[in-house]
């Protein structure tokens, strides 16, 4: 079934492709309508075809390494999915499940070398979107890269915790001992210089009813603080593990987009010298 034109100018793909460019395009791409519980397709399908969200409702999943069903996204109206395994020519990496009737836009890697073909400068267009997008996942890796986890982990501390953390802080210093050890003296000092008046003789009991309350108080206090530690210390560790595991797989998935880039470059460059050369023969010809 025909494409409308102006349903491809709302895909970011072909953002920057003029109307006569969306016209040959459309004349390409078919119309596709899909019913609950179909699948497009699921992983491990050949990647020959990519499709744009029109209407409906599509879940793409994975299988993780513990072998369990992961959602990665539902494409929007105008989203594309597929492309990478369209453009890589390798099977699907993602399972796409309709949830509601759907309409899609499928393309191919022919339409698009039937768009470049007759309209080179396409071709230059549709690589301008696709190195915006990799600089977009470029800097995503980056900002979560260099996220600091204090500062996450701060924006989720509660009050009590926040003061555990100050009492824990205070009661192993230098300062809180010298103060401490400062009033212990005055108050022994001042119950032995008073006498018969004292109101807490030697063996100063009162004093050390305070003091086991103090220290009742204190030790749960700092344990606190320190299950809050372990806690701040397994989330560090789990981030440093997710960042080094994301890291390495948009190195990999960047050097073979990059790669594959590269070879769209080469093959564009050629089918322009291709297209120049009769222009340019005929030109001398007349």
């Amino acid at each position: 079934m025909a494409c409308d034109p102006d349903t491809l100018k709302d895909v970011a793909l072909f953002e920057l492709l003029d109307q006569d460019e969306l016209a040959v395009l459309a004349a390409q791409v078919e119309r596709k309508e899909f019913a609950p519980p179909q699948r497009i397709y699921k992983m491990g399908d050949p990647g020959d075809k990519a499709y744009v969200m029109v209407a409906g409702k599509v879940r793409l999943t994975t299988i993780d390494e513990d072998q369990q069903e992961v959602i990665l996204s539902e494409p929007e109206a105008g989203e594309l999915f597929g492309l990478a395994s369209m453009l890589e020519e390798t099977p699907h990496q993602t399972t796409a499940s309709v949830v509601e009737p759907t309409i899609c836009i499928e393309i191919d890697r022919h339409d698009l070398a039937t768009l470049i073909q007759a309209k080179p400068h396409a071709g230059l267009d549709l690589l301008t979107v696709l190195g915006r997008h990799v600089h977009a996942t470029q800097n995503l890796v980056r900002s979560r890269a260099t996220r600091n986890v204090n500062e996450i982990i701060e924006e989720e501390t509660t009050f009590g915790e926040r003061l555990a953390d100050s009492v824990a802080r205070f009661g192993g210093s230098w300062a809180f001992i010298i103060s401490f050890l400062v009033v212990l003296v005055i108050y022994t000092w001042i119950n032995v210089s008073l006498g018969g008046r004292a109101w807490d003789q030697y063996p100063f009991i009162l004093l050390n009813l305070f003091l086991s309350m103090l220290a009742a108080i204190q030790a749960p206090v700092i344990m606190m603080s320190q299950n809050r530690q372990d806690a701040k210390d397994r989330l560090r560790g789990e981030m440093d593990y997710e960042v080094n595991r994301r890291s390495q797989m948009g190195i990999q998935d960047l050097a073979r987009r990059l790669e594959h880039l590269s070879d769209q470059v080469d093959d564009l460059a050629e089918q322009m010298r291709n297209n120049r050369v009769p222009v340019t023969t005929a030109g001398k010809t007349n």
